[in-house]
């Protein structure tokens, strides 16, 4: 099972996703609060590295951090845990609460279905 990521960590690993690879200085400018010092970010990512999200290359005197685990990985793990601790294992539940919650039309949920069923298909190619 995946590790949860605090709000920091998270908003980190989301630059780190974004770019790729990026430096701790590239990395402040994308924050949402980039008044944060520049030791409270590398603080964070060296969590991240124990963690085993993030792993670094020395390039000349710096170091370039990367993402080791995917997005998609992450968000996978991370909702089914909503899913299972909020509603009952049922993803059937998640997806009603999100229409609901968001005033999806029939239209919106004819696509939404749509959708649904693309992932569905190119996952199947996939296997």
């Amino acid at each position: 099972m995946i590790k949860r990521l605090t709000k920091a960590e998270e908003e980190i690993m989301l630059i780190l996703w974004k770019l790729g690879e990026s430096t701790i200085r590239e990395v402040m400018t994308e924050l949402s609060e980039p008044q944060t010092p520049y030791t409270t970010i590398s603080t964070v990512v060296r969590v991240l590295e124990k963690k085993e999200f993030v792993g670094h290359k020395a390039v000349g005197t710096t170091y370039l951090y990367y993402p080791l685990v995917p997005k998609k990985e992450y968000l996978k793990g991370y909702l089914s845990g909503i899913v299972s601790n909020y509603f009952d294992g049922s993803p059937t539940r998640l997806a009603a609460f999100f229409a609901r919650e968001n005033d999806l039309d029939m239209g919106d949920l004819t696509e939404l279905m749509s959708d649904i069923e693309s992932e569905l298909k190119e996952s199947e190619g996939d296997a």
